[in-house]
């Protein structure tokens, strides 16, 4: 089965035609030849840029150099009105600090405590889908949003999405999702850091709506630790954990940083999944009966920890999903001193694009690259070219921190939903895949729901 995939570039396009066809979706404004590319260099004014493809280079940048190759500052110009200096956009000691803060609170004990309250999320998730079903075609992407979100507040700061605090930056987050394209002009252009990026009037108030609710929540959070009755979460665990170097914690600026971040990686890409799988699931009936029986056999009692683990067509379908349309298509390094790549010098200063878009449907790594398999994962070739060509979550000491959690919900909410809901195709309704904040159909993943038992 071969599912829905962008048309790329046909022929040369002038900067300016490219620059706009590449604002608004990056995967249809490139050349079919990038999907076996082992490396690619684009000069544009002010850019030279090497998209490499080869294991052996991405490994060498993510994984055995990453000093040499810290995050790109054009990235950084596209994101900061709402991530601030979280995270996902810092290098350096700036960088180190921050993961040694947030780490400890995704290691693999910290999952299992979390568990219950990303269970709960299903159930209200099952049930809110529950009343729609049969009731005409769902955007299913808006309804994965709304259930990601849901396990962030409940696992974040111990909140269902209902709470209105919560509701509002839901969303807020929506409305900056409709307005910011992952690249801004900033991104092509050798601005100093001083400079007005060109951010739209409504990217700007909506990245400061989120961040000042954010503020209101981390402002609540700090003041229940202080009076010892916080709740045992993320949040709580986050902002009580000192760094071992300086032996201090986030302050409230650093921590709404952080929470942006949290939202925008954990509800945002997971919803992207999880639409996908949906997706597929419903293109191949047969294959979603059958994750429904594991679903039945496997989560048939309370919530548990060990069934995550029993779920394997559930993780399988997911991790297929995430290898077709990696929520995060690109990502922007910068060689911070001249490098050879193949013979080809690459000076300070270059753009080095690592595409797990390209890399997740390159023949030269994948059999049958565009065609949804989950049985793949279960086969040796499958799991070498894993190895080679599946980065969703990056690589290296930059990989995401949060991959582990990502790697519990998708699969538990897939498997939850298919266990009560057939999910079909529409007629007239195949979605096109796009690339914006993450990779999104450009008018929404559209499903009919009916009842298992029916």
């Amino acid at each position: 089965m071969i599912p829905p995939k962008p048309p790329a570039r046909e022929g040369r396009f002038a900067f300016w035609r490219y620059l706009r066809a590449f604002r608004r979706d990056i995967l249809s404004a490139n050349p079919e030849r990038l999907y076996r590319a082992k490396m690619a260099e684009f000069r544009i004014p002010f850019l030279h840029t090497f998209l490499v493809n080869e294991p052996s280079l991405w490994r060498r940048v993510l994984t055995e150099e990453p000093l040499n190759f810290p995050k790109s500052p054009r990235m950084v110009a596209g994101l900061e009105p709402l991530l601030g200096q979280g995270v996902f956009l810092t290098n350096g000691a700036a960088w180190q600090r921050q993961r040694r803060i947030i780490d400890p609170a995704f290691e693999g004990g910290r999952l299992r405590d979390t568990y219950p309250a990303i269970w709960a999320a299903g159930e209200a998730t099952v049930a809110r889908l529950q009343t729609q079903a049969g009731q005409g075609p769902l955007d299913i992407e808006a309804q994965m949003s709304h259930s990601t979100a849901d396990v962030i507040f409940r696992t974040l700061f111990s909140v269902p999405i209902e709470d209105a605090t919560a509701t509002a930056v839901f969303q807020a987050f929506r409305a900056y999702q409709g307005t910011q394209p992952l690249l801004n002009l900033a991104a092509f252009l050798p601005l100093p850091r001083w400079m007005p990026k060109f951010h739209r009037r409504a990217t700007v108030k909506a990245a400061q709506r989120i961040r000042a609710l954010t503020r209101e929540l981390v402002s609540a959070r700090r003041a229940a630790i202080a009076a010892g009755v916080a709740p045992d979460d993320l949040a709580t665990k986050i902002m009580t954990t000192v760094d071992p170097v300086d032996g201090k914690p986030f302050d409230d600026a650093e921590m709404i940083d952080q929470v942006a971040v949290f939202f925008l990686a954990g509800y945002e890409t997971s919803a992207s999944a999880l639409g996908w799988a949906l997706y597929m699931l419903a293109l191949d009936p047969a294959l979603q009966d059958r994750l429904a029986e594991e679903a039945q056999r496997e989560l048939g009692g309370p919530a548990d920890f060990s069934a995550v683990s029993r779920l394997k067509l559930a993780r399988d379908v997911f991790r297929e999903a995430l290898r077709l349309y990696p929520p995060v298509p690109m990502m922007v390094r910068e060689a911070s001193c001249p490098v050879e790549f193949r013979g080809r010098k690459v000076e300070a200063g270059a753009q080095v694009v690592l595409s797990p878009w390209h890399l997740g449907r390159n023949p030269l790594i994948w059999k049958d690259a565009d065609a949804f398999c989950p049985h793949r994962w279960q086969t040796p070739e499958g799991r070498v070219a894993a190895r080679d060509g599946f980065i969703p979550f990056s690589a290296g000491p930059r990989a995401c921190p949060g991959a582990g959690f990502a790697m519990v919900e998708g699969p538990l909410l897939l498997a939850m939903i298919v266990r009560a809901l057939r999910v079909a195709t529409v007629e007239g309704k195949t979605p096109r895949p796009v690339a914006q904040l993450t990779v999104r159909s450009q008018d929404g993943i559209w499903l009919s729901l009916a009842p298992r038992s029916c």
